[in-house]
């Protein structure tokens, strides 16, 4: 097998990584960490479902239905703040299974819960472990894809996230009406079955090992994982091609908002806010819309979800084929330029019925998860190896504020008695400003991430 000599630095770990063909071992790690993901993305909207069941049972109004949704969200937001430390300090993986157990352990305490306080206090919990899984994860997924396709690498991982949406409202449009909202709660609990599996079956992340003075173990990882990729393949390695760039900046939160990292972090924070602050004014009040407005039943409502949600899984599958081909600028205005279209149109028609909205919101949706997910690609791209984490979980920080403020607006508009065509109104102006920052995005398509930061 074809090793490095002795001394491995970042550019020689980052070429051998780069000569890893496509495996078996990729294939595993990224079903690990993608059943993670998927389970998260899955607990992520399990208040989305229940909301209309709960608002009944325990007699909500809708300041106390935004704060049941909202308290998962603020979470989340906390979440990635520590996550983002925790991931550049103490490992990807441990970060992530440490998250996970926190989310399952969490889902456990709701499904038992009596009444709102308790509920909102453990979703609250639930949402710490969601918010610090999911961009962990996928600057894990980034540190070990190869430049040349980590387009398509790390965005097919990705589609386990709009899968675990999708499957979350397919579940409770079965198991809600049948068997309750508990349930949901407890099948969100399974992931901590996954805890000890991602621990002994998924190394730690060589890059960052490295980034942290840990040489030999750096070597140690590398080294297991090209005698993985040989065996998998059946053949041996080619030579590492020459040292890539090496990366100059010097790690820590201050990379985030020095030199060029500045105008980076501007743009995708501001990204991230508008892709979830319209995905999630959109999803989290539209199985209520569905019953309230225009009186559908729950499992009605809940197929016109699960509709948009598969319309959205159909926008990942789209984005991750083109992207490395078409560029991650690109990608992203036409994710969000698209969805304002969706939703202006929506406001104009007048949002007169529940298949109107259904048709258009799908739509909209399409456009958006493409979005969302070429962000979780495209964040961890910006940053060195020793403050990565940390860019993307800062980049989570303003999706989960996009997240809570998204819905508690359209609640607001609801409450007040303000129009269908206001909430979509707003929320089709609010992707044209998403659309307009996208074009100030650096490309980063073709590059090695240490090639983007040194």
């Amino acid at each position: 097998m074809s090793i490095v000599a002795t001394g491995p630095t970042v550019s020689s770990i980052s070429a051998r990584l780069e000569r890893l063909p496509s495996s078996r071992w990729h294939i595993k790690v990224r079903t690990l960490i993608g059943a993670v993901t998927f389970f998260e993305a899955f607990d992520q909207l399990l208040t989305a479902s229940a909301l209309p069941v709960l608002t009944e049972q325990w007699k909500l109004s809708t300041g106390q239905g935004t704060l049941i949704v909202t308290s998962g969200s603020v979470g989340m937001l906390l979440g990635a703040l520590v996550a983002g430390w925790l991931g550049d300090r103490i490992g990807r993986v441990r970060t992530v299974a440490l998250g996970v157990a926190v989310t399952a352990l969490a889902s456990l305490v709701v499904a038992a819960s009596p009444g709102f306080a308790l509920f909102t206090a453990f979703r609250f919990v639930q949402g710490l472990g969601i918010g610090g899984v999911v961009p962990v994860a996928a600057t894990y997924i980034n540190e070990i894809a190869r430049a040349d396709h980590r387009g398509r690498f790390v965005l097919l991982y990705e589609l386990i996230f709009p899968a675990g949406l999708a499957s979350a409202t397919l579940v409770a449009s079965w198991v809600v009406p049948s068997f309750g909202w508990r349930v949901m709660f407890l099948i969100g609990a399974l992931p901590v079955l996954l805890v000890v599996v991602l621990r002994r079956q998924v190394p730690e992340s060589p890059r960052w090992l490295l980034s942290r003075g840990r040489v030999e173990e750096a070597e140690r990882v590398i080294a297991r994982i090209e005698q993985d990729v040989e065996k998998s393949i059946g053949a041996q390695l080619p030579e590492p091609g020459p040292s890539t760039a090496v990366e100059t900046a010097r790690g820590g939160l201050r990379d985030l908002f020095t030199g060029r990292y500045l105008r980076r972090t501007v743009v995708v924070s501001g990204l991230w806010f508008v892709a979830y602050y319209v995905n999630h004014g959109i999803a989290t009040w539209l199985p209520s819309l569905y019953t309230k407005t225009f009186g559908l039943d729950l499992r009605t409502a809940l197929n016109y979800s699960l509709l948009s949600n598969v319309t959205g899984l159909i926008g990942c599958l789209l984005v991750a084929l083109i992207i490395d081909r078409v560029g991650r600028r690109i990608s992203l205005t036409i994710g969000l330029g698209g969805a304002a279209v969706a939703l202006l149109s929506l406001a104009v028609s007048g949002a007169t019925s529940g298949g109107q909205v259904a048709v258009w919101a799908s739509v909209a949706t399409l456009f958006v998860f493409a979005t969302n997910v070429s962000l979780y690609l495209y964040t961890p791209e910006l940053y060195p190896t020793r403050s990565r984490a940390r860019g993307a979980s800062f980049g989570g920080v303003w999706n989960r504020l996009g997240v809570i403020l998204g819905p508690i607006v359209v609640g607001a508009i609801i409450g007040s008695g303000g129009s269908l065509t206001m909430v979509f109104a707003q929320l089709g102006c609010m992707a044209v400003v998403g659309a307009v920052i996208a074009l100030f995005a650096v490309e980063t398509k073709g590059k090695t991430l240490e090639e983007l930061n040194s």
